[in-house]
């Protein structure tokens, strides 16, 4: 026989075929997320490089209200939210200061929070890639079995035996590991990369967190 992929195909039982299948659909959430997490962090990298230039005079000049109207324009970036979130919290606070309020922690608990939120969102399909990088093998030995276990009963009925009558079976049922195997290790690399650009996207949110909150202390402190 021609060790073909449609020839092995035709050979392969329906459990390895639907492991076969199973894989390519996970391959499939692989591509689409490792598409949509690219445009996603180049675009809050791009706003949010944007909305610096765009807002770095306004918090200077202590204009918070138009600042916080200007980050609404860049629903996309990582940092815009977290500014604005605190901006609209000290421009409430501010008017129950006078009552005990401590603006200070208000604002620090806004930013927290918002922070929180863009980081669950930037880390979003990224549990997808680590289910498949962790299970996708798995799934390509359960086929593989299967293929094996069909081998062998094939060779049972014809009553023949031999290394030569199992060869071509036990090829086909190969195939369903190494796809496993090729769809975990493109899970696991586009996981890895990720994970670094979240990291660094995340040191850029914290940083800027703690600028406007020393920012919007100060502008309490001088009332």
């Amino acid at each position: 026989m021609d060790f073909t992929l449609a020839q092995m195909w035709q050979q392969m039982g329906l459990v390895a075929k639907f492991v076969v299948v199973a894989l390519g659909v996970m391959s499939v959430v692989v591509l689409a997320v490792t598409a949509e997490r690219l445009v996603a962090y180049a675009r809050a990298a791009r706003q949010s490089r944007a909305f610096a230039l765009a807002v770095r005079e306004l918090l200077a000049q202590s204009r918070f209200k138009e600042a916080s109207e200007a980050a609404a324009g860049y629903r996309f970036s990582h940092i815009a939210p977290v500014v604005r979130s605190g901006i609209d919290e000290f421009l409430l606070a501010r008017e129950l200061s006078g009552r005990g309020f401590d603006v200070h922690a208000a604002v620090r608990g806004a930013i927290e929070r918002t922070t929180e939120r863009q980081m669950a969102s930037l880390r979003k399909g990224l549990s997808a890639l680590a289910t498949v990088g962790s299970t996708a093998p798995f799934v390509g030995l359960f086929g593989t079995t299967f293929g094996i276990i069909n081998s062998f009963q094939g060779m049972a009925k014809e009553g023949g035996g031999g290394l030569g009558a199992v060869a071509a079976g036990i090829a086909e049922a190969l195939v369903t590991t190494a796809v496993g195997i090729g769809v975990a290790i493109a899970a696991v690399l586009v996981y890895n990369y990720f994970t670094a650009r979240i990291e660094g996207l995340e040191v850029d949110t914290h940083e800027t967190a703690g600028e406007v909150v020393a920012l919007l202390a100060r502008e309490q402190a001088r009332g």
